[in-house]
């Protein structure tokens, strides 16, 4: 769901907001596209798969490299509650994150599958559903300053989904939670295996999307205005390697974020006030 910004508070980052030699702008995306809340990439073909978030239509778009819509998938036994990113396994297969849940009111939250071969057709069938929910979350929704159950970033890595929660808490401090699922259809419970600590300021540091890279050696979080990036991990223990901000000296309503290779990565935002509303890439160093 969208972003609760502080009005007054956006536009003034949004007015003060500086250029980026870091951040190139590819395209901008199309009109219709105008909540894009995740996004993948396949580099046999060039195309980025998107998405919207809720209010929106059970669709999948794929996009070309000059930002054209080469195809809409609709997903016809998939409903679009608030879909908030999207993702692919090593084989191509792509799974949908039913799983906003600004309130943290939810107990529907889900991932749909949709497999490799659908992805051609005009209509889509997902192949199967996976329904979870968080075991530390013991009321519906929990106090204000206990508001951790929203998601809008996660990836598919050696058959789970790492799911990375955005802090919707009173007091803001910048913890996040770092869950884990067997992709395999059903119900379940998420198993918590970390958390870790961004910044104090929800405006620049709440996280709206995540990606790892083709090697499974880079995990990269974003933000409105900068990533986080975790390395020299063991295993799926990604909070547990080095953490480094990267600022984009940028501030846009960014909600999607892939790897495009091992360094560059593909990032999405939403327009808000003639602000945005395109697809960039950014290359780590």
């Amino acid at each position: 769901m969208k972003n609760l910004i502080s009005i007054s508070v956006a536009f003034i980052l949004l007015a003060c907001q500086n250029s980026s030699d870091a951040l190139t702008t590819l395209y901008s995306l199309p009109k219709k596209l105008k909540e894009v809340s995740g996004i993948t990439y396949f580099p046999e073909t060039n195309l980025a798969y998107t998405l919207e978030d809720s209010g929106n239509d059970n669709k999948i778009f794929a996009l070309n490299s000059e930002g054209k819509l080469e195809k809409t998938i609709t997903v016809t036994n998939a409903t679009n509650v608030d879909w908030e990113d999207i993702t692919k396994d090593k084989i191509g297969n792509v799974y949908i994150g039913d799983f906003g849940n600004n309130d943290n009111e939810r107990k529907d939250l889900c991932i749909y599958k949709v497999a490799k071969s659908e992805l051609s057709k005009e209509n889509a069938v997902s192949e199967y559903k996976i329904s979870f929910s968080f075991p530390e979350q013991t009321e519906f929704p929990p106090k204000k300053k206990e508001l951790f159950y929203d998601v809008e970033g996660f990836f598919e890595y050696q058959n789970y989904f790492y799911l990375f929660t955005k802090n919707r808490s009173k007091d803001f401090d910048g913890t996040a939670f770092i869950y884990k699922i067997l992709n395999a259809p059903g119900t379940q419970k998420a198993t918590k295996i970390g958390e870790f600590k961004t910044c104090d300021n929800y405006n620049h540091c709440v996280l709206t999307s995540a990606t790892i890279s083709p090697d499974g050696k880079k995990v990269v979080l974003l933000s409105h205005d900068k990533i986080v990036l975790f390395q020299n991990f063991n295993g799926d223990l990604f909070h547990k390697g080095s953490q480094t901000e990267i600022k984009l000296n940028h501030f846009s309503q960014k909600e999607a974020i892939v790897f495009k290779d091992n360094n560059t990565l593909l990032i999405a935002d939403e327009k808000t006030k003639k602000i945005g509303g395109n697809v960039y890439e950014f290359k780590l160093k």
